[in-house]
């Protein structure tokens, strides 16, 4: 199932928090509800912890991992990897990264299989992705956009890309990637993914401006609907997505 909600008064909570199979990282500060809707949603299955990178709140663009391992800039603090390594599962690799493009949330988008990367990283960020990460790097575009962290969001169930994304260019992704993907927006029509949500294989958390046809479309291509409610969901998506597409041409 796929939750709103916001940070202060932000729908970009994807800014704000990470969410992985193994954990998920909230910024400190705004309201505590914030961090106590992924508590009630996830403290049964994943810590939630909260953390800062480099004294900063914007948790979810700053680092990338997934369930075997979390990247972190080289400007987070000796004391803020502590508490990380502290706080995660033992069997989550962290490591600090050497890259010029620091916003690391921005510039990979990964699953626990296969990571996409802004085209312009370095040989050895990719190297050491794929190494703490156990995946396999693919350096890619996303609707013609380079910032593949912020414009696409797949879990291992499926994807969300950009809207203007031809059907070449996903029929290529998918292939890639191994995962259904569908073109769509979050926020009532913001096409800024990475921003707008986060999602791991079983539960969703999406911007409070999201309408409830994009809800109904990220729970399908996520596959978090209840299998009674799967068929239903699957033709809404169907009618759905060539008419958000159609809006945003």
């Amino acid at each position: 199932m796929a939750t709103r909600l916001a940070f202060e008064n932000s729908n970009e909570i994807g800014v704000f928090s990470a969410l992985t199979n193994a954990y998920c990282l909230t910024g400190i500060g705004g309201s505590e509800n914030f961090y106590s809707v992924f508590e009630s949603e996830l403290s049964e299955h994943i810590p939630v912890v909260h953390a800062t990178i480099a004294g900063c709140r914007f948790v979810g663009r700053t680092t990338v991992g997934n369930r075997r391992g979390l990247l972190v800039p080289n400007t987070t603090s000796d004391i803020e990897l502590q508490h990380l390594r502290n706080s995660l599962p033992d069997s989550v690799v962290i490591q600090r990264i050497e890259e010029r493009l620091s916003a690391l949330g921005n510039i990979v988008s990964c699953n626990d299989h296969v990571a996409l990367v802004h085209p312009d990283v370095d040989r050895e960020t990719e190297d050491v992705i794929a190494d703490v990460l156990g995946v396999e790097v693919f350096r890619q575009t996303v609707g013609g956009q380079a910032l593949v962290g912020s414009y696409s969001k797949f879990t291992n169930q499926g994807g969300m890309v950009h809207p203007r994304t031809t059907v070449e260019d996903i029929e290529e992704l998918s292939s890639l990637l191994q995962v259904p993907l569908v073109a769509g927006t979050v926020n009532r029509g913001s096409d800024v993914l990475g921003g707008g949500m986060v999602v791991n294989d079983w539960s969703a958390f999406v911007g409070l401006d999201t309408t409830g046809t994009e809800i109904s479309v990220v729970e399908s291509i996520f596959k978090l609907a209840g299998q009674g409610q799967q068929h239903q969901q699957s033709s809404i998506v169907t009618n759905m997505r060539s008419s958000l597409i159609d809006q945003l041409s």
